[in-house]
Formats: structure tokens, sequence, C-alpha cells
């Protein structure tokens, strides 16, 4: 059995974000998204359990310029046995749509037998596109996974989803696209000889000509979404403080009444 983990190199929200003079973001202080390290310990957790990397090798892929390496590099490091970075100056500017393009073709290319993502990235946070690949693919999809078990002789994934006021137990036979919550488990932290280790295992680098796709297909002419406008948010204006002068109370129901808060 193969997997395959969908990664993303996102810019890293400690810092503040800008958008660059083609109104995209800019990706100077970039990481894995946090969310991908659950998907990425879903996954080298199925391998564990069905015979470890020489019978269930875990692949990561991820699609983006240079720096994206990164998260493919992250991902090495928590034990993942390979990585596949799509690298193409024509795809920068792609929206979710043009994005799954790409990564429908390269799971074909791949052929895994399982597509584990994360619930969503941390940059845009669409969280559409575990489903968007699984119906590229005509896979199912089972999604917001905050359990996952898949059979003794792999063939069948079992997932709990947890809702507002239920949960469900979701199965489906592979091949299949997984994604799963932050609740699915606790990422492990590469240690030192993993970090060491992880400077031998293999990456390839593959460009939109060898997925068979066309540059009008990704990036502002294959997306269906177009940016209009982009800029730093405005600051935040000063609150209102309130004295408590005997009328507070008075004050804050009126500030409440005068914004329809009541």
């Amino acid at each position: 059995m193969k997997v395959l983990v969908l990664v993303k190199y996102v810019p890293d929200a400690q810092f503040p974000r800008h958008f660059d003079a083609n109104n995209r973001l800019e990706r100077a202080e970039s990481i894995l998204s946090e969310l991908d390290e659950y998907a990425v310990e879903a996954a080298l957790q199925i391998s564990e359990s069905h015979g470890g990397d020489k019978v269930s090798p875990v692949t990561v892929l991820t699609v983006g310029p240079e720096g994206a390496a990164a998260a493919v590099k992250k991902s090495l490091q928590m034990g993942a046995a390979s990585g596949v970075h799509v690298l193409d100056d024509a795809i920068a500017g792609s929206d979710a749509l043009s994005t799954s393009r790409v990564l429908e073709a390269a799971v074909r290319r791949l052929q895994p037998d399982l597509v584990v993502t994360g619930m969503s990235s941390t940059d845009a946070e669409t969280g559409v596109l575990p489903s968007m690949v699984a119906a590229r693919l005509g896979w199912p999809q089972l999604t917001l996974a905050s359990e996952v078990t898949l059979s003794e002789d792999a063939g069948t994934l079992s997932v709990r989803r947890d809702e507002d006021a239920v949960s469900l137990t979701l199965s489906s036979p592979l091949p299949a696209v997984l994604s799963v919550t932050d609740q699915a488990n606790e990422p492990r932290y590469p240690n030192f000889k993993s970090i060491l280790g992880a400077r031998k295992k293999p990456v390839e680098t593959i460009s939109l000509a060898e997925l068979g796709l066309s540059a009008d297909l990704v990036g502002a002419a294959g997306s269906a979404v177009s940016l209009l406008e982009a800029g730093d948010a405005p600051a935040r204006a000063a609150g209102r403080v309130i004295v408590d002068d005997g009328s507070a109370g008075v004050a804050l129901v009126d500030f409440l009444a005068d914004r329809k808060l009541l």
C-alpha cells in the first residue's frame, strides 16, 4: 500500500502578512502548514500499523515555489519516506480550482492507494481541496476525520467524524481521499536522528509538462476566482472606555442597544 500526503507551504502565522506587487502573499517567513502535520502523522501511523516503509511507504507532495521544499523537508524529518515537489512558475496565482487540477495529475502519476490531507490550510483556509481532488479522481472522500482505522487487509478505511451534536462513522474501500482534523492525533516532533536521516531521503521535482498539463490550465488563466484588490488590514480603532461613575450599567446597555446586540 502506498500513502500520499498533500502538504502546503504557508506564511507563518506568528509574523505579519503582506501582499507583493502581484497581490500575492509574501512567503519570506513560511513553514509547513500546522494542520498538515496532523495529516503527516495520520499517514505515518497508518504506515507503521501496516508494515512500515517497506510495505506501506509514505510520500509527501507539495505544490509551490522553490521555498516550498521546506514543507517537504519537515515532513521527511517527521518520518515520511520520500517527497515530491511540483515546481513550475506557471502555477503562481492558482486558485483552489486550478490547484486541484495539478494535484489530481500528480496523484494519477504517483498512483497511491490513499491520499491524506489536513482539514484546511492555515493561509487561505478554504477547506475544499480534499473534496475537489476526490471529485476529480472519482474516489470516495472521508473528510474531517477525528479518528482513523484501516482494516487489517488494508482494503477498507473507517473514520469517525465528530459534528456538533453527533458523531458519524464512515467507511469506504481504497483508493480514497482522507482529511483529518487537529483532534485526530498529536504530531510527532522530529528528533536529531530523524533530522539527519531526512537528508538522505529522495525528493523528486516535477514540472507541469511532466504532469501533462498546459500552462493555461493553472495560474490566473486557469482560475475561476480573480483577485481584484488586496492590502493590509486597517488598524483597529480605539475602543470606548466606560468609566463607572454610578451610571456605567445604563451606559453599557445603551452602547449594546445602539449596535443591536441586545
